[in-house]
């Protein structure tokens, strides 16, 4: 009985989630109206400053599974219609694309979210809701590179940054949407050359994630770097004296000013097609649209609102007016991912 009962409480553990100041796994099918199962594949502390802003405002706690947005399609997926999530939240347009795909979102009608996100950050078939803004952007080695030697992502397949480039790989789902956001402007054909033409120029492998380009090129292994904004931001503000030495050596540069503008991705949330508190769900995310929730993404992780109304964060601001490009639909980075994946390999991008 002893070895029983350890095999059935680590059992019993493994499965527990994290909650908002609680430990609990949501009991599948039971409907509970004051409370909400969220999967996220955010990984910030500084997100539970909107949970617990919501359940104070409307006294519905929020019971939160953290993973990788893959992870999280497919633990949905499998668990079928007993799955415990109402509203699954991931960062890039291409997540949710593949979530929609799966067939593990439903559409909601909400006149509160048609009004705050902008048509090309939303699902034109109301299954998902961008709720930050992510600039791709350029970012570069102030002793080593003139701002004015930049100016388009297209710019970057030139001969002249040949061993100067840095990126992360591939299979990162931002350079994917990258270069999904390209076939929405190019030919399938030119933008295999403008991969290719950027390849020829990476100054090493890619290796490391966003915060490991920035620092590479603060290091001069590069002169510019293809990084989220946001990473800078953080290090700019880090308690760390290493980390504000890296911001201090680099600046932001925001691509195609001069045209349709910045590629800018999302975060953005949806109501799961099992959900047992669809009104919870909607009423979550609505909430995340906000004024004041737009306001924590912006000053806690220093990401673009969605809603006009509220400005960035002050470190933010620094780097200068962005123009992110809105008209390009952000639907569209995930319809185009599997073709950008083909070019990316073609293209010899690991």
């Amino acid at each position: 009985m002893k070895i029983t009962r350890r095999v059935l409480m680590a059992a019993i553990t493994a499965l527990l989630v994290v909650t908002v100041g609680h430990l609990t796994q949501p009991a599948p099918g039971i409907a509970q109206e004051k409370v909400i199962n969220l999967y996220s594949a955010r990984h910030y502390d500084t997100d539970n400053a909107l949970y617990e802003s919501f359940t104070r405002k409307t006294g519905i706690k929020v019971n939160l599974v953290e993973a990788k947005a893959e992870e999280l399609i497919e633990r949905i997926k499998s668990e079928g219609a007993n799955s415990p999530a109402d509203v699954i939240v991931t960062v890039d347009a291409g997540n949710l694309w593949r979530a929609k795909e799966a067939g593990i979102l439903q559409p909601i009608s909400s006149r509160v979210l048609d009004t705050a996100i902008p048509a090309n950050l939303r699902d034109p078939d109301k299954t998902w809701f961008g709720l930050s803004r992510r600039a791709r952007v350029i970012v570069y080695n102030k002793d080593r590179v003139n701002p004015s030697q930049l100016s388009t992502y297209e710019d970057l397949a030139n001969s002249k940054w040949k061993g100067k480039i840095l990126v992360r790989s591939s299979s990162n789902v931002y350079n994917q949407s990258l270069v999904g956001w390209l076939l929405a402007a190019h030919s399938p054909e030119k933008t295999e050359e403008w991969v290719r033409g950027l390849v020829g120029n990476f100054a090493r492998p890619p290796e490391g994630n966003d915060t490991a380009q920035i620092k590479a090129v603060a290091d001069g292994v590069g002169d510019i770097a293809i990084a989220n904004h946001y990473y800078v931001a953080r290090l700019a503000n880090s308690k760390k004296p290493e980390e504000k030495a890296i911001a201090q050596k680099v600046r932001v540069f925001f691509p195609n000013q001069r045209d349709r503008g910045t590629h800018v991705n999302i975060c953005g949330a949806a109501v799961v097609k099992t959900s047992k508190n669809k009104q919870g769900a909607q009423q979550f995310i609505e909430y995340l649209a906000s004024p004041e929730a737009q306001e924590i993404f912006a000053k806690n992780n220093y990401e673009y609102p969605v809603i006009k109304s509220v400005a960035p964060a002050d470190v933010v601001k620094t780097f200068g007016q962005l123009k992110g490009d809105d008209k390009t639909l952000a639907a569209v980075f995930g319809k185009n991912n599997p073709d950008a994946l083909k070019i990316m390999d073609r293209a010899g991008w690991k």
